[in-house]
């Protein structure tokens, strides 16, 4: 079986509701649905009426004519006696059957009386109780039941709930133990993977269990194309600003040009809570339900090349990044292979268009991200070799670099807000000053420090929130390392503090854990979700111990590294 996990993200502790609800296909989901399918719901109930009444008919196959058979059929309907009995007991006797069979008539008339008498046969469909009254249904306990086999029974009693008889000593707990299985407590971190295999792709939702060092799937999402990108939110969207609402959510660009919210508290769910961008192909004038004829070109008249497509409201290709501003909640950029970035407000109707489209790339945007100290300035990394970084509210103003490759990963430093790392395809992690970089691209401009990080692509990036100066790498080499960047006057010291191969193969995605400050997520090309606790490791404690704070260190086995047991090596380890 091949697969990769393209992406992950976490989702801090407490977060998660501890009893996650299913899904529920109702009238008022049922409209939300056909509203982000832009569907018409009127016309659907009256495509499903029609179909309902044509699939009757097709049924019936005519049923008025039937009708009228049947009624001919009852106006020529004769009884004829059977050869045993030679007529109705209640019927006429013909005058030529003799005096002797109407007097055998009346003798079968009394024994037949006689035998209803005895066996009570005419009061058999009236009900009635050991107290006579009728109408109440005879209940055996141990005082009236009748002698026989089953006299030991002391009553047959039916009660609708198991739980209410007090025979049934081996209670309904099925829902219970389910109820128990799902629960996510509060001191649960989710990580949430993105993971194809064998052509299918989905949603992974983890549960890491700290102090268990105990890592398992809770549910998964299934998801209509390959994914390529995830970003948490706790924003409801289609929400007002002001309504003081969080939730669990998750950003999923993939191939297609929208963009998927999913609710990560639902369990079965089948269509995501919210969908970006998609583009209504019934005012697309090259919808192909729109028929349209072309003229015949003469031999001699050159084709002019296609113009590349843009759209303002909405992307045309696929979604490579995505970053949500977490202050203001409402705000999710989006980077595309359509060159563009767009800005969403997830306030506005879920079918609305971006607010905002900005043109700062020559090619496909990689990855964008929020400047957290600076909430309205973006990051921005391209295909075209390129980093910029500019105001939302004034893109024209922006500035930018150039670089020796194409750009991976980018992040913005949060303890400095004019701070940024970029990791390139040649393996190679560069920190820039946000200051000092030009307005031209054309102008130089060199990196606080070059590093040169990994033998392939540094396709994993993060900068760690509670450690100033410690950042982590993944690099197709399949390594995942640890570094130190500490300031000495003006100039910046590198080292590495710890490397491993985690056993994910080519390394797609790391990211540091939003509560624990030295335990990293990693996956890759293998399908494989690993966690790490750097502090495991005694030079990252010896390193790092400073800038923490106080806090005893856990004694982890496999060196710190937590991970999914797989089958074969279970079956290993049952056969030793």
């Amino acid at each position: 079986m091949t697969g990769l996990i393209s992406c992950t993200t976490w989702v801090a502790r407490g977060v998660a509701q501890q009893n996650p609800k299913t899904y529920d296909l109702d009238e008022k989901e049922l409209e939300r649905v056909s509203a982000l399918a832009r569907m018409n719901l009127e016309d659907a109930r009256a495509e499903l009426a029609q179909a309902t009444e044509t699939a009757q008919k097709f049924k019936g196959g005519g049923s008025d004519n039937e009708d009228e058979e049947a009624e001919a059929d009852e106006d020529g309907w004769v009884d004829e006696p059977n050869d045993d009995t030679k007529g109705d007991i209640d019927g006429d006797v013909p005058m030529e059957d003799g005096v002797g069979d109407v007097k055998q008539i009346h003798d079968d008339k009394e024994s037949l009386a006689d035998g209803l008498a005895e066996y009570k046969l005419d009061d058999y469909d009236d009900d009635e109780s050991e107290s006579g009254q009728k109408g109440r249904p005879v209940v055996f306990s141990a005082s009236n039941s009748p002698a026989g086999l089953f006299s030991n029974v002391k009553g047959l009693t039916y009660h609708a709930d198991n739980a209410d008889d007090p025979y049934i000593t081996l209670k309904d707990d099925e829902d219970d133990e389910e109820r128990e299985e799902l629960e996510v407590l509060p001191s649960d971190n989710l990580v949430v993977a993105a993971k194809t295999e064998d052509d299918v792709s989905s949603l992974e939702i983890y549960v890491y269990d700290d102090s268990q060092d105990n890592l398992y799937i809770h549910h998964d999402i299934l998801l209509p194309s390959f994914p390529l990108c995830l970003e948490w939110l706790d924003y409801v969207p289609g929400s007002s600003t002001n309504s003081g609402k969080s939730g669990n959510y998750v950003a999923v660009g993939t191939f297609d040009p929208e963009i998927e919210i999913w609710s990560l508290d639902v369990l079965e769910t089948i269509y995501p809570d919210a969908l970006l961008g998609r583009p209504d192909n019934n005012k697309d004038p090259e919808s192909p339900l729109v028929t349209t004829t072309k003229k015949k070109k003469k031999k001699k008249e050159k084709k002019a090349p296609p113009k590349p497509k843009t759209s303002y409201e909405h992307h045309i290709d696929a979604v490579l990044g995505l970053s949500w501003n977490r202050s203001h909640r409402n705000l999710l950029a989006s980077a595309s292979a359509d060159k563009t970035v767009k800005l969403w407000d997830l306030s506005r109707e879920l079918t609305a268009p971006a607010i905002r489209s900005f043109d700062v790339h020559e090619d496909k945007v990689q990855a964008v991200q929020w400047n957290k100290l600076e909430p309205t300035v973006l990051l921005t990394g391209s295909y075209d070799r390129t980093v910029r970084t500019f105001d939302s509210r004034s893109p024209g103003s922006g500035l930018g670099v150039r670089v020796s490759s194409d750009v991976e990963a980018l992040r913005w430093d949060p303890w400095e807000g004019h701070a940024c790392y970029v990791s390139l395809e040649n393996g190679l992690i560069l920190n820039f000053d946000a200051r000092t970089l030009p307005s031209n691209l054309k102008s130089p401009c060199p990196a606080r420090f070059t590093l040169q990080a990994h033998d392939g692509a540094a396709s994993g990036l993060d900068v760690n929130t509670h450690v100033r100066g410690c950042i982590a790498s993944g690099g197709t080499d399949g390594t995942v390392k640890v570094w130190n960047v500490n300031q000495n006057d003006a100039k910046l010291d590198v080292s590495m503090v710890a490397s491993r191969d985690l056993g994910v193969g080519k390394v797609f995605s790391v990211m540091w854990s939003p509560d624990d400050p030295l335990t990293l997520a990693a996956a890759g090309s293998q399908a494989r979700l690993q966690i790490w606790d750097v502090a495991s490791n005694a030079a990252a404690r010896k390193v790092f111990g400073d800038k923490l704070p106080q806090r005893s260190w856990k004694e982890r086995s496999n060196g710190g590294l937590v991970g999914m047991v797989d089958d074969d090596d279970g079956d290993e380890s049952d056969a030793d």
